[in-house]
């Protein structure tokens, strides 16, 4: 039986995961800004509902995911999950302002409600949140990626990125800090962090290369289990780069793992 999917956002990473939806599931809902319906409306089939609200969902979505950044989170995320939806979350750098994290925990243990939180763009989370239930010791995280992908966000204010010549440092903080700063870029200092020793146990190190096409992940971990070290290479997303091919296509998983029986 065919499962249907509300999708809160349609932006590059939306459009992408609709494209590559498993068989077996179906879009049957998108929620975008009230201002951007109609032109959202436009590029769907027209047996698709665009809303603007969750509780204008007269039915029940097999599946709920986020791909319209931290704002939509924060905006939706608590009406999901209070009416017994699983919600799958990309943008997991919104869960380092503490109260929001409260306010959508809150509403998924009063409505029944499961917050699926994505690996996204980087990999090895299943064995960073095995490794903390033996301790960890250390978590460190840095991101490389090219001038392009940090246009717009905070980094334009610590560095010149018009002006750089080689692979450079622009910020050395916390991860609850670079998901605050940088809420477009930074949501794998939250993710790891999330699986790992939390928002500010987490060492995390951001730099800019002007050669370098790609987004380069590095993950260092240190506990009792042992010590392991992950680097990831990626590349964005062609329409928007400052997305992670590689985060909506973990959306795409989480659609596949909706509908099989047995799953990773």
């Amino acid at each position: 039986m065919t499962k249907r999917l509300l999708m809160i956002g349609y932006g590059a990473m939306g459009a992408e995961v609709h494209r590559l939806l498993p068989d077996g599931m179906k879009l049957a809902w998108v929620v975008v800004p009230e201002a951007f319906a109609a032109e959202v409306s436009q590029r769907l089939d027209d047996k698709i509902e665009v809303l603007s609200r969750i509780d204008q969902c007269t039915e029940t979505p097999d599946l709920v995911v986020e791909c319209a950044g931290q704002p939509g989170l924060a905006e939706h995320g608590e009406a999901v999950l209070r009416r017994g939806l699983t919600l799958a979350v990309v943008a997991t750098g919104a869960l380092a302002d503490e109260a929001l994290y409260q306010r959508l925990a809150g509403a998924a243990r009063d409505g029944g409600g499961r917050m699926q939180l994505l690996s996204g763009a980087v990999a090895g989370m299943d064995g960073l949140s095995a490794a903390r239930e033996g301790g960890l010791d250390e978590v460190t995280y840095e991101a490389c990626k090219a001038p392009r992908s940090w246009r717009g966000s905070h980094a334009e204010k610590l560095i010149d990125l018009e002006a750089v010549c080689d692979r450079t440092v622009f910020f050395e903080g916390d991860a609850g800090e670079a998901a605050r700063l940088f809420p477009a870029n930074s949501n794998v200092a939250a993710t790891i962090a999330l699986a790992g020793l939390g928002m500010r146990g987490t060492a995390v190190k951001l730099s800019v290369d002007p050669h370098t096409q790609r987004n380069t992940h590095c993950i260092h971990v240190r506990g009792r289990f042992g010590e392991f070290t992950i680097e990831l290479n990626g590349f964005p997303l062609e329409s928007n780069p400052k997305t992670s091919t590689l985060a909506a296509l973990s959306v795409v998983r989480a659609c596949r793992q909706a509908l099989e029986p047995v799953s990773f």
